[in-house]
């Protein structure tokens, strides 16, 4: 309970810290068991939350998926949790774009390329800034 006081967890990272403190495999499945039977641990609640704040952070929909499988959720629950939140996954490509680089467009190849890469790592794909840089 007082992990998720904190915060929402996955159930995988729920399991991986309870074992880390517990040696009884079946304590930690029957906590695990009773914390979701209550609705007080839910990893669609969690995805939700997830997504909402790595969109406020700047990130894009590829990223956000590849963190949330690394947190061990089912791509289902994540595919319902990026389609919950109400993006404009360009928009916020060009904020994102804006907030490192400012205004200026980029004078050359190299300096075009630094950007493609920066949202990329952003998680962004070509789809949602292609536009932006365009010539």
């Amino acid at each position: 309970m007082n992990l998720l006081a904190r915060r929402e967890h996955s159930l995988n990272e729920l399991q991986r810290k309870l074992r880390s403190r517990f040696a009884d495999e079946a304590l930690v499945l029957s906590a695990l068991q009773q914390l979701r039977a209550e609705n007080l641990q839910s990893d669609e609640r969690f995805a939700e939350d997830f997504v909402r704040q790595r969109v406020s952070r700047g990130y894009g929909p590829l990223r956000v998926r590849q963190e949330l499988r690394e947190k061990g959720l089912p791509d289902s629950v994540i595919a319902a949790a990026v389609e919950a939140v109400d993006c404009d996954w360009c928009a916020l490509a060009a904020t994102a774009l804006r907030k490192k680089f400012g205004e200026a467009e980029a004078p050359d190849i190299r300096e075009r390329a630094r950007r493609v890469r920066f949202l990329q790592y952003r998680g962004f794909s070509t789809e949602h800034f292609r536009y932006l840089l365009a010539d």
